[in-house]
């Protein structure tokens, strides 16, 4: 699998636009009711939110509201929970992989194949998507870093993509005697 680095590290800091595959982490798809979403996040140790888009967060964990009853829980390890609220958990790890995406314009790349109006999508938030037609999980975890969780099987398209979105965008720069 390829990765497109235009320069060091990739991390929201950067001055360079980077896109990068990160390794596989722990992730679990959670369905909970609402009503037992607040005994349901004490037992796992880390705040469900119920707002669509929100991020709950304590150490290794987050929890993203993708819809009224559904999270996408990232977390090393779980708890016991079998005296936790009825629910039904999945582990997910395998089928995604994460592509970061940091550095001054993260945001124009993201949206050459993402057709939600970035603006919108606040840093410290994330939602259920598309990517030039790939399911993705978009998380913007600053106002020019991004991760996008795409299934395995879209990964090479989705990098591609990216790759080819950011000689274009250098192309752009070049033309207009700025650099990116």
């Amino acid at each position: 699998m390829s990765t497109a680095q235009t320069g060091g590290p990739a991390s929201p800091e950067s001055d360079t636009l980077n896109v990068s595959v990160r390794d596989c982490t722990p992730r679990w798809s959670l369905r909970v009711a609402p009503a037992d979403a607040a005994a349901m996040g004490a037992a796992l140790g880390v705040e469900l939110p119920l707002r669509i888009g929100a991020v709950g967060s304590k150490g290794p964990r987050s929890a993203l509201c993708l819809g009224p009853d559904d999270w996408l829980l990232i977390a090393p390890e779980l708890p016991d929970l079998s005296v936790a609220p009825l629910h039904a958990l999945t582990r997910i790890a395998d089928r995604e992989q994460t592509v970061t995406v940091t550095g001054p314009g993260a945001t124009a790349l993201i949206a050459i194949g993402c057709p939600r109006d970035m603006r919108r999508i606040a840093p410290g938030t994330g939602c259920r998507t598309v990517f030039d037609e790939a399911q993705v999980i978009l998380w913007r975890d600053g106002p020019e870093a991004f991760r996008l969780d795409v299934w395995r099987s879209f990964l090479p398209h989705v990098v591609a993509l990216l790759e080819t979105g950011m000689r274009e965008l250098r192309a752009e720069a070049a033309l207009a005697g700025g650099d990116t």
